[in-house]
């Protein structure tokens, strides 16, 4: 899969690729763009589409050397493979929904610059095709970087080359083209379309703006996932924050910020590999010395897992917790009372048998303990150690009513770990039933879901939009609060043991559409678990600088690509000191991911501590770890430097108010309060929205006003009954076990109207 087929050299330092890739080359339109991966270390490059052949299952690239990883790249040869190749991504050209006969009474100018000749090639050819005559400007430094000639002149009415000295061509400046054949020879266009270089297309749309022409422009600015989930592509267009890779990659381009956008796309020029300089080396061993020890074991006191100091662990990314040892275990089991009526299992939102397993914990039953674990979670090792248990299960324990609540959470992570470690087979498959059923999304909900389901006997295939399984646990939670090869991959594993299929790099809406899978590829029910992945930003002046990232753009970077590790070659810069403006989990997990990257960090929160939704054991570790807490504080505007960059904000004091209805208290600026915080990184950590591309793709499925899928509560079916829904894609930002109690209550309902439906 992903194999190079063909590779030649069109100019100095550019080269052409044809790739196998069926699901890319099917679904392709012109003005799409793609995302490669090399290999395990290499970061996700954003490129152009070409070509595509769909009879053949090929997509054409072309690249230019301009980095390490073009470099790497540029050393693949025929039969070689791509680690992972994601798409079609992006909106395709808006010119495919107009009138045909409309189009053709147009008169239409493609201005291409240097390697911006291979997008406008697919576009060109798809005009030729329809029986649409246009113009194209070609742009080179000479003749020597002229690419694609042949191919062009194949597709287009008039075509016509310029380079700067004058060597072949018009000598001259595109933009120079464009006024001779306006003025000199009495070209009138209706619309010009400019793909090249960001100050290209940015003095070409000035220029068209004098005209009075229509003029699109597009983006392809520096990536992470091109899925919408980081925000590391935003511009502003006419005012307002776009996502390139949701929204674009074409927009106008008389509204474009192209000074803002230029600055974006070049921001990672001085910081490609953050982990080249000392102070970002996080890779350190830990040993039982760099540890707090362990209090003597007490009857009937709650225990305390052992764990890395904090001046340890705030300097590297290994597991904060090493967990309960078996002594600990069988200590913190004995301490349950096994209620009559457990409440911990009735406010556990996918009802494990926690009474059952602790049981057999304090009987040091370990195996059976997991074994009934296994039962209702998918999960178990991520739950105990991610879920807000004080909330849920700990939270209405007995015991925590006059004293201090069994540890379940830290017993079921024992159990689990165990189990992992003994190698016991938890998973056990059925024989199938036949019936195909998907599930789009492999984070907690999607795999709780694709669990359940494959138990039930259905053939279930999950559909993964990144190249690796896991969704949120593996792009968003920091491997210091779950590893990713130890624990979520060997999770996901338990899930394909039950006969589970995963196929990542397929992005639903675009590589292939919910009604394709159901019409075309025979599946008889869908589960939407795509999560909660668009973040959110305060729209205050300066938000666009660079410097000021959104929490998921700066986890995504550390937790998906490995940015903090050595040798990884995705950059990571948060610079040295920070602000993180948020108060939830993801807030602390920004705040102490740039803590580890030698950083100083504030965390900035609006409202008092006994208001932050954050879990409290992950605000005690962020206060001994050494993060600065800013409480009843809001940023007002971001202050930037004279090249573009952060370099301060303006914050506001609040006060609180009265308690509204929820119990949640209201607050207001405290005149007069204003101060100034020196900073050079500001990471927005405000919450998310659902992707919009389910919603946009799918006919028939109802949306909430802010983009969430409507369902039944009680099933999770959504308005068209063949399709299901779960997690953040439905109640918008949650929790993990929140996601898992969606996505098993999702199951037993498929399951339920499939057999209806025999």
């Amino acid at each position: 899969m992903y194999k190079i087929l063909t590779k030649r050299l069109l100019a100095n330092n550019i080269y052409l690729m044809d790739i196998e890739a069926p699901w890319v080359a099917n679904a392709a339109k012109p003005g799409q763009f793609l995302i490669v991966v090399l290999d395990k270390k290499s970061e996700r490059i954003p490129l152009t589409i070409c070509d595509y052949d769909k009879p053949k299952g090929t997509v054409t690239i072309v690249f230019q050397v301009v980095g390490k990883s073009t470099q790497k790249m540029a050393k693949m040869e025929v039969g070689e493979s791509f680690r992972d190749f994601v798409g079609p991504l992006g909106v395709e050209s808006e010119f495919l929904h107009e009138d045909l006969e409309t189009l053709k009474k147009k008169n239409i100018l493609f201005v291409a610059g240097g390697v911006g000749t291979a997008p406008v090639y697919p576009q060109v050819k798809w005009m030729k095709t329809h029986g649409i005559d246009v113009d194209i400007i070609v742009g080179a430094k000479d003749k020597s970087m002229l690419i694609l000639e042949e191919e062009m002149k194949a597709v287009a009415k008039n075509y016509y080359v310029t380079t700067d000295d004058g060597s072949y061509g018009f000598k001259g400046l595109v933009t120079d083209k464009i006024k001779d054949l306006i003025d000199n020879e009495g070209k009138k266009y209706d619309e010009v379309i400019a793909i090249g270089p960001m100050i290209m297309m940015k003095f070409v749309a000035a220029l068209t703006k004098q005209y009075g022409i229509k003029t699109v422009v597009s983006l392809n600015t520096l990536m992470v996932d091109g899925t919408g989930m980081c925000g590391a592509c935003r511009v502003s267009v006419g005012g307002k924050t776009r996502f390139a890779c949701v929204d674009g990659p074409e927009f106008d381009g008389h509204l474009v910020d192209f000074e803002e956008a230029m600055r974006r796309q070049g921001m990672y020029k001085n910081h490609e590999i953050a982990t080249d300089s000392p102070g970002h080396k996080c890779n350190l061993t830990v040993s039982v010395e760099d540890s707090c020890q362990i209090t003597e074991i007490k009857e009937k006191k709650r225990m305390k897992a052992q764990e890395q100091k904090p001046d340890v662990r705030n300097k590297n990314f290994q597991e904060v917790s090493f967990g309960f040892t078996e002594e600990q275990a069988v200590a913190e089991a004995s301490r349950c009372i096994q209620c009559k009526r457990p409440l911990c299992v009735e406010n556990c939102p996918v009802n494990i048998k926690i009474p059952n397993f602790i049981k057999e914990i304090k009987e040091r039953n370990f195996a059976k303990a997991a074994q009934i674990l296994a039962e209702d979670s998918a999960l178990p090792a991520v739950c105990g150690r991610v879920c807000p248990q004080e909330i849920q299960c700990e939270g209405n324990c007995i015991l925590g009513k006059k004293g201090e609540p069994v540890s379940i959470g830290y017993l079921e992570r024992f159990a689990a770990d165990w189990a992992r470690k003994n190698k016991l087979e938890t998973a056990h498959k059925v024989a199938s039933n036949g019936i195909k059923v998907g599930v789009i999304g492999s984070g907690p909900a999607g795999l709780t879901c694709a669990g359940d389901l494959a138990k039930y006997g259905y053939d279930v295939t999950i559909f993964e939009a990144l190249h690796e399984a896991g969704g949120v646990l593996t792009y968003g939670i920091p491997e210091f609060r779950l590893p990713k090869e130890e624990v979520v991959q060997a999770e996901i594993d338990n899930v394909k043991k039950l006969g589970v299929k995963i196929e990542t790099n397929v992005v639903i809406g675009k590589s292939v559409t919910i009604d394709e899978l159901l019409n075309e590829k025979g599946f008889k029910a869908l589960f939407i678990g795509t999560g909660a992945g668009l973040p959110k930003f305060m729209n205050i002046p300066g938000e666009n600088l660079n410097g000021v990232f959104s929490a998921n753009e700066i986890l995504t970077r550390s937790n998906l690509m490995k940015a903090y590790e050595e040798g990884y070659e995705t950059p990571v810069h948060v610079g040295e000191r920070v602000a993180v403006v948020g108060g939830g989990n993801v807030a602390m997990d920004a705040a102490r991911t740039a803590k580890r990257l030698d950083a100083e960090v504030y965390l900035i929160y609006r409202r008092s501590e006994e208001e932050m939704p954050a879990r409290k054991e992950e605000v005690h570790h962020a206060k001994e770890e050494g993060i600065q807490f800013e409480f009843l504080t809001n940023p007002v505007e971001i202050i930037g430097d004279e090249k573009g960059w952060v370099k301060a904000m303006k914050c506001v004091r609040m006060q609180l108010g009265e308690a509204d209805e929820s119990g949640r208290r209201s607050f207001s600026e405290i005149p007069g309060s204003e101060f100034t915080l020196p900073l050079d990184c500001v990471i927005m950590s405000l919450g998310t929205a659902p992707n919009p591309l389910i919603g946009k793709t799918t006919q028939g499925l109802d949306l909430s006003k802010w983009g969430g899928i409507i369902v039944n509560e009680e099933t999770g079916q959504t308005s068209r009954q063949e399709l299901f829904s779960g997690g953040d894609a439905v109640t918008g930002s949650a929790t993990v076990i929140l996601a898992m109690g969606a996505g098993k209550k999702a199951a037993k309902a498929i399951h339920e109207y499939l057999q209806g439906k025999k």
